[in-house]
């Protein structure tokens, strides 16, 4: 019999403007529990932010999971699943012999995700999925009060 616990995560990260201030967000969900976890930074990309929400996300864990980890991130789910195996055997250079963006929170990433069964699931950004939706209004949040704090014009 498996104890192992299965946790469904939804990550979400923005940015606005690309680069410029943003933000992520995080929902897991586990044993009828549920956790949310968002932050900031000033300035940064989107992409940095969508793996910055995965990687959270997975430092959350206290133990071994089965998990689901859902976000509307292409970049991170083919990143994670395909792309990464080439770059790691190419020294963390792309096919083209450039450095690998963002490598720093790629080589987080699969460090973490080497402590899990993931099934990285891809779902369509702003088409009404629940999780998702929760997730990007969490990474809305910390942009919103990063801005505050920063005495920035709120902009949606």
């Amino acid at each position: 019999m498996n104890s192992e616990v299965l946790v469904r995560i939804y990550a979400d990260g923005g940015c606005r403007g690309n680069p410029g201030p943003g933000g992520w967000g995080v929902v897991l969900q586990a044993n009828g529990t549920e956790r949310e976890l968002c932050g900031s930074e000033t300035n940064t990309t989107n992409n940095r932010m969508e793996l910055t929400a995965a990687i959270r996300a997975l430092e959350a864990l206290t133990r071994t999971c089965t998990v689901d980890l859902h976000t509307d991130s292409q970049y991170v789910q083919k990143g994670i699943s395909q792309w990464i195996g080439n770059w790691k055997r190419n020294g963390w250079l792309t096919a083209e012999k450039k450095p690998v963006k963002n490598a720093d929170l790629w080589q987080r990433l699969d460090k973490l995700s080497s402590q899990h069964r993931i099934n990285w699931i891809w779902v369509r950004g702003h088409a009404g999925n629940a999780g998702n939706e929760r997730a990007d209004r969490l990474a809305n949040q910390a942009m919103d009060e990063l801005q505050a704090t920063l005495g920035a014009p709120r902009a949606r």
